[in-house]
């Protein structure tokens, strides 16, 4: 009770204080370097963007070109021939190529996802023995480029008689991924300790815990690998390129685009951009609708070590 008044007395004093403290204003040069540098760092900004841009534009304009305008200096399509997107469906099997490719981004996506997360929960909230070797071991397989397991894995799916299809590049994907169960693995270190004693106390098991307490709570996390791993998916040309060998149904849009100029025997370039346009527009829409959760998975990862 004796402290009461005093606390009073204290917070009056101090808005006297604040009261009687004149109001710093800032002068015209003080305004007019600020001006100066919002306009610098703006003008930067918008450089870097038309640098970035620039191929961009350049494919758009090349993709409703005439051929005899895109093999000339014209920047500008005069006029804009917009037949060129419905002639790549005539010229090659585009949907075909763009189902393949649905079809294995999509599963793969699913196998990164449905094997990383249990890995990742028995690296981050499971006790047992030799867990941080092994978790060090599994950061050494980073370090290995495709094209050293290539070989080696070539040979098994040879054996087993299925290069010539999709399946080898599909299978491993359900064994695991280092960058995704390593990204998970940061993530759920960040999770309360707490919640996941709270569900142990009432009895539930790790998979319980996993699923209705770690899941629930990492969900950007998990839609940041799945969008990592469709991506990569989706533009993958030496995967589908080493299994395909002479099956030509199972090509991929990375594959196809290639070929496209081989089996034309020259750059068709304005069909060649407008094939690229229409394989970047799904992976552009797809980063547009879901660039909130993908940024925040990828920035509330690695919060805890």
């Amino acid at each position: 009770m004796a402290m009461t008044p005093r606390l009073g007395a204290a917070d009056a004093t101090l808005d006297e204080m604040n009261l009687d403290r004149p109001l710093r204003r800032r002068t015209p040069r003080a305004r007019r370097h600020n001006l100066f540098a919002a306009v610098a760092k703006h003008t930067v900004a918008i450089f870097f963007l038309a640098i970035f841009l620039m191929p961009f534009v350049f494919v758009m304009l090349t993709a409703v070109m005439s051929q005899q305008q895109a093999l000339s200096t014209k920047l500008w399509p005069s006029p804009f021939q917009w037949s060129n997107f419905r002639e790549v469906f005539t010229l090659v099997p585009f949907w075909l190529y763009t189902y393949n490719t649905v079809f294995y981004a999509t599963l793969a996506t699913v196998g990164v996802v449905v094997s990383s997360v249990p890995v990742a929960y028995a690296f981050s909230r499971m006790r047992w023995r030799g867990r941080e070797g092994v978790f060090l071991l599994l950061l050494a397989t980073m370090m290995l480029p495709a094209q050293v397991t290539i070989v080696p894995l070539f040979v098994f799916f040879t054996g087993i008689h299925l290069v010539g299809s999709l399946w080898p590049l599909i299978i491993p994907t359900f064994f695991g991924d280092a960058f995704s169960i390593f990204l998970l693995r940061q993530f759920f270190l960040t999770i309360p300790q707490e919640l996941i004693d709270a569900a142990r106390v009432d009895g539930a098991n790790e998979f319980q815990i996993m699923w209705y307490v770690v899941v629930k709570l990492a969900k950007p996390a998990i839609a940041a690998i799945g969008l990592f791993q469709f991506l990569y998916a989706w533009n993958d040309f030496f995967g589908p390129l080493v299994y395909s060998g002479s099956n030509s149904n199972i090509w991929t849009l990375s594959v196809g685009l290639q070929q496209f100029t081989t089996v034309h025997r020259g750059v068709l370039w304005n069909l060649q951009m407008a094939a690229a346009m229409m394989f970047m527009l799904p992976v552009i829409l797809l980063f547009i609708f879901t660039q909130k959760v993908f940024i925040e998975g990828v920035t509330l990862t690695g919060v805890k070590g």
